[in-house]
C-alpha cells in the first residue's frame, strides 16, 4: 500500500509540475520543477524507490523513442542524415574516448574502464529535455529536427559504449574487433527486428480488422504494445532494444496504420499518446529527484573515495565534466557546419555562401541536455564485481552522472532563450509550397471521389437529379478551393443535420483528401509531418460527420 501512494504521490508531482511551471514569473522549465517536487518528495516520504535499471529501461524508455520516431518528420532525418549520423555515432565515441582519458585524469581514484562507463553515460542527448526547457523561446525547425534525430540514435551508441566498459570494469579485458562486430549486430539487428515487428504487428492487426472488424479500445492497445514487443523482442536476440523502438516508431510513418482505422480513434489514440509521453517525460524526472537525497547523502562517504575531505570537490568535479561536453560538442558542430558549408560552396549551391552564425552553433552545443537515458545508465552500474567487491566508484559515478543532468538543464534553460533571442534565420517556404500542393491533390481527388460516388449512388434511382445536385453544389466548393486556394474549413463547413446525403458525400470526399494527402507523403512529395498535420484537420472533420450520421 505505501509503494501505491508514493505511486500516486508522483503522478501528482507531475501535474503540479505543469502549473507550478506555467505559474513562475521566471517560466522555470518544467523538468526542473519535476525534479525539485521529486527531491521534495524523496526527503518526506518514508518509503523508498528502489529502482531496478532494466525495468526503468523497460516501462519508461521504448514507449517514448517510439513516440519520437513515430512523429519526427522523416524527410528532415533523411536530409540532415550526415548531421545526425555524425553527432549520435561520432560525436558519442568522440565523447567516450575523450572525456573517459579526462574523467580518469581529473579523478585518478576512478578505474579507467569506469570512467569510460561514466563518459558513455553522459554522452547521450535528451530533446525532450530541450523542449521543455525551451518553451518560452522558439527553436529554429531544423535545429530541432536534427537534437530530435540525434536523440533517437546516440541513446543506443551511448549505452552499447557502456555496456563494453562496463564489461572491461568486470573482467579487466577489451577486444576493439569484438566490440566493433557486436556493435555491428546491436545496430543492424536493432533496427531490423524493430521495423519488422512494427510492420508485421500493423499488417496482420489491418487484415484482421478488414475481415472482422476492429473497435477503438484494440487499435489503442496494439499502438502501445508496439514498442515493448520491439525492446524485448531484440533484447532477447542480444540487439538494441533503444534503436528497436526507436526503429518501430519511424516505420508507423510508411505502414497503413491509418488507412483502415477510423478517424475518431486516430484522435483517441493521438490524445492518449499525449498523455502517456506526459506522464512518462514528468514520472522520470520526478524519479530523478526522488533519487537525490541519498544520492547527496552518500556524498560524503562518496567524496571520501576521490582523496578530498570537502564535499564541494563533487561540485567542481561536475562543473569540469560539464565544460568538457560542452567544449566537445561545440568543437564537433563547428567542425560538422563547416565541413557542410564548404561541400555546399563545391556544389555550387545558392543557400552555402556564408558560414553558419556563431550564435547557431553555441545554441546547438547548449541544447545538448541530458536526461532519461543519463539517469538509467547510471544506475546500470553494477553493485558488485565479479568476485564479490564493491564495484569501483559506483555512487560516486551516479552522483557525477545526477550532476551533469541538473547542470546541463540549467544551462539550456538559461542558455537557449538568450542565444535564440531576436536570432533571424532565412524564412522556410518549403512548408507552405507543400501545404498548397497538398490542398489541391487533396480537391482533385474529393472531386474524383464525388463524381465516383454521385454515379454508385444515383445509379437507377427515379430521383438521380438529387444526386447530381448535392454533388455538383461539394464539388463547386472543392473547385473554388482550387482557385483559391482557401483554407480547408470555408470547404467543409457544418452540413445540415438532416442532409444524410451531403454527409454521406462530404465523409467520402474528406476521406479521399486524406488518401491524396498521404500518397504525397509517401511519395515523399510533401513533408511527413505537413500530412500529419493536414490529416488532423480532416480527421476532426470526419470524426464530427460521422457522429452525426449516428446521431451523436
Amino acid at each position: 500500500m505505501e509503494i501505491v501512494t508514493l505511486c500516486l504521490f508522483l503522478l501528482v508531482a507531475v501535474v503540479v509540475s505543469g502549473i507550478v511551471s506555467r505559474i513562475l514569473p521566471s517560466a522555470l522549465p518544467r523538468p526542473i520543477v519535476q525534479i525539485a517536487l521529486g527531491a521534495a518528495i524523496g526527503m518526506v516520504a518514508h518509503v523508498r524507490v528502489e529502482l531496478d535499471p532494466e525495468l526503468f529501461l523497460l516501462l519508461l524508455v521504448p514507449p517514448l523513442l517510439f513516440l519520437d520516431g513515430w512523429r519526427i518528420p522523416k524527410e528532415a532525418l533523411f536530409k540532415d542524415r550526415g548531421a545526425i549520423l555524425g553527432l549520435a555515432l561520432g560525436l558519442v565515441f568522440l565523447t567516450v574516448l575523450g572525456m573517459g582519458l579526462f574523467i580518469h585524469w581529473l579523478i585518478p581514484a576512478m578505474p579507467l574502464a569506469v570512467a569510460f562507463a561514466l563518459a558513455a553515460v553522459v554522452s547521450p542527448t535528451d530533446p525532450i529535455a530541450v523542449s521543455a526547457v525551451a518553451q518560452k523561446v522558439t527553436i529554429p525547425p531544423r535545429m530541432m529536427h536534427i537534437l530530435e534525430g540525434e536523440s533517437l540514435l546516440n541513446d543506443a551508441s551511448g549505452l552499447v559504449c557502456l555496456r563494453f566498459a562496463i564489461a572491461a570494469a568486470l573482467t579487466g579485458t577489451f577486444s576493439i574487433w569484438t566490440a566493433a562486430t557486436t556493435f555491428a549486430w546491436m545496430a543492424v539487428a536493432g533496427v531490423a527486428i524493430g521495423a519488422g515487428l512494427a510492420w508485421g504487428i500493423v499488417t496482420a492487426k489491418s487484415a484482421f480488422s478488414r475481415r472482422f472488424g476492429d473497435d477503438a479500445g484494440s487499435n489503442i492497445l496494439v499502438s502501445l504494445l508496439i514498442p515493448f514487443a520491439a525492446y524485448l523482442g531484440a533484447e532477447h536476440l542480444h540487439a538494441s532494444g533503444v534503436l528497436a523502438a526507436a526503429a518501430a516508431g519511424i516505420t508507423m510513418t510508411f505502414t497503413n496504420v491509418s488507412t483502415g482505422v477510423a478517424a475518431a480513434t486516430r484522435i483517441r489514440r493521438r490524445a492518449v499518446w499525449d498523455m502517456l509521453q506526459f506522464t512518462l517525460n514528468g514520472v522520470i524526472f520526478v524519479l530523478l529527484g526522488e533519487q537525490l537525497p541519498d544520492v547527496v547523502a552518500r556524498a560524503r562517504d562518496t567524496v571520501a573515495a576521490t582523496g578530498h575531505q570537502s564535499v564541494w570537490w563533487l561540485g567542481l568535479y561536475v562543473l569540469a565534466i560539464v565544460a568538457g561536453l560542452c567544449a566537445l560538442r561545440f568543437g564537433w558542430v563547428w567542425v560538422s557546419l563547416q565541413f557542410t558549408v564548404y561541400r555546399s560552396r563545391w556544389r555550387d549551391e545558392d543557400d552555402a555562401t556564408t558560414s553558419p552564425p556563431r550564435r547557431v552553433i553555441a545554441a546547438m552545443t547548449t541544447a545538448g541536455a541530458r536526461g532519461a537515458i543519463t539517469l538509467a545508465g547510471a544506475l546500470t552500474l553494477p553493485l558488485t564485481m565479479a568476485d564479490g567487491r564493491d564495484f569501483p566508484a559506483r555512487d560516486l559515478a551516479i552522483f557525477l552522472a545526477s550532476g551533469v543532468i541538473l547542470s546541463s538543464l540549467v544551462i539550456a534553460a538559461v542558455g537557449l532563450p538568450l542565444l535564440l533571442r531576436n536570432l533571424r534565420l532565412p524564412p522556410d517556404q518549403g512548408a507552405e509550397s507543400e501545404r498548397n500542393r497538398a490542398r489541391r491533390a487533396a480537391a482533385k481527388a474529393a472531386i474524383a471521389e464525388l463524381e465516383r460516388v454521385q454515379h454508385r449512388m444515383a445509379d437507377g434511382r427515379d430521383d438521380a437529379d438529387r444526386f447530381v445536385d448535392v454533388a455538383g453544389r461539394l464539388m463547386d466548393q472543392y473547385r473554388e478551393r482550387l482557385d483559391a486556394l482557401a483554407d480547408s474549413d470555408d470547404a467543409q463547413g457544418r452540413p445540415r443535420a438532416d442532409d444524410q446525403l451531403e454527409r454521406e458525400m462530404r465523409l467520402a470526399a474528406i476521406r479521399a483528401e486524406r488518401r491524396a494527402i498521404f500518397n504525397l507523403a509517401h511519395r515523399r512529395e510533401i513533408a511527413s509531418d505537413v500530412a500529419e498535420q493536414m490529416g488532423r484537420e480532416l480527421d476532426l472533420v470526419d470524426a464530427r460527420l460521422t457522429r452525426f450520421g449516428t446521431g451523436g
